[in-house]
């Protein structure tokens, strides 16, 4: 954290970091969702004899690649962000900063 962020505020530094690790959480949780949905329709493609039902369980194993593209995506966009922040924090603290 401290060679990332050496350029603005500990506070700041902080609050991006606290903002990456919820972003990287989420993250995690978007892939166990998406296993599930995964698991779901796979275990009820194998025991499920409906087609109606098996078109249902085809749907969430389909839905799983969604979801874990969805949160890589929001991972994605969460990362950009707090990149965007951090170089425009130390670009207001670098025109404060008296020239040396």
């Amino acid at each position: 954290m401290v060679q990332r962020y050496k350029n603005i505020p500990v506070t700041d530094a902080l609050a991006a970091e606290r903002t990456q690790l919820a972003a990287e959480r989420t993250f995690l949780a978007y892939v166990r969702s998406s296993f599930a949905f995964f698991v779901a329709g796979v275990s009820g493609a194998q025991l499920l004899e409906s087609p109606l039902l098996l078109g249902v369980a085809h749907t969430l194993s389909g839905t799983s690649i969604l979801v874990l593209a969805f949160g890589f995506y929001r991972l994605q966009v969460s990362r950009t962000v707090v990149r965007d922040l951090v170089h425009r924090i130390e670009a207001e603290r670098n025109r404060a900063a008296p020239p040396t």
